[in-house]
């Protein structure tokens, strides 16, 4: 295959890959969008329940009857909107799943089109390797704030109920049920940082990131491995390349046994508890 080919198939597989991520970031937003519209609907449905009991049971007698008759029709017709923009999305919604399918199609057709074994095909594969290095730290940091956020409350609400009980001499019923309520807030929290592990996760994402970016490093600059046993004789750019590529493939493969290491500790636990 010529260099003018390669590089015209090269140009297409990228379009084919911007077209697919546009496709899959309107898919995501759409779907944000839906859940957005579903947590509006809940909340316009519980707010008409609560305005229709206070219409039935006869409450107007403390309220003026226009607020709350005006209230009640203004929730339900925020109740039918909603339905009505949930139902029109949820048609998108399908209409960009079939987009994201034919796109996904069509760029891994336009990808079986490259020669794999070509030096622009495994520089191709060493540039995409920054997107994983991203999508793993961006995991980890995720990891992280969760885990911190958990760490937070069951540090505070450990010392405030500690003090809520101090107190409390049994006679205040609002302490007693504070001090109840944080309690179980400090128990949920230790339980949900213990099963997720999001810490252990975090670390594993953060370290597999770090590894990928020292060797694309080390294959940029010909450093450690990548320059060779010979001195006199270095590695070609291919065979670096390769090297690369394998090194990835097996941090891959090292942080998906990993994440499968924590979901079978994860449910081993949660068996002997039962």
């Amino acid at each position: 295959m010529d260099e003018e080919l390669e590089r015209t198939l090269q140009a297409e597989y990228r379009n084919h890959v911007k077209a697919f991520d546009e496709i899959e970031d309107d898919l995501r937003a759409a779907r944000a969008f839906q859940r957005i519209f579903i947590l509006c609907l809940a909340g316009a449905i519980t707010l008409s329940f609560l305005l229709g009991y206070t219409v039935i049971i006869g409450l107007w007698r403390t309220q003026p009857v226009f607020a709350r008759w005006a209230g009640l029709l203004i929730v339900v017709g925020i109740w039918i909107a909603m339905t009505w923009v949930i139902w029109k999305n949820r048609k998108k919604i399908v209409g960009k799943t079939g987009d994201l399918r034919n796109a996904l199609q069509d760029r891994q057709t336009a990808a079986a089109k490259l020669p794999l074994d070509s030096p622009s095909a495994l520089r191709i594969y060493r540039e995409a390797s920054l997107d994983v290095i991203d999508q793993y730290r961006k995991a980890a940091s995720k990891n992280r704030r969760i885990h911190n956020f958990f760490q937070v409350i069951i540090i505070t609400g450990s010392i405030v109920t500690s003090t809520l009980a101090a107190m409390n001499e049994g006679s205040s019923l609002a302490l007693r049920i504070s001090t109840s309520t944080l309690s179980a807030l400090v128990g949920v929290s230790a339980g949900v940082t213990g099963y997720f592990k999001f810490r252990e996760r975090g670390y594993n994402l953060q370290s597999t990131a770090d590894d990928i970016e020292k060797h694309y490093n080390a294959s940029q600059f010909m450093l450690d491995d990548y320059a060779g046993t010979d001195p006199a004789n270095p590695l070609s750019e291919a065979d670096r390349l390769r090297m690369f590529a394998r090194y990835v493939e097996r941090l891959k493969e090292e942080q998906r046994k990993r994440e499968l290491q924590l979901e079978q500790s994860s449910s081993a636990s949660e068996e002997r508890s039962n």
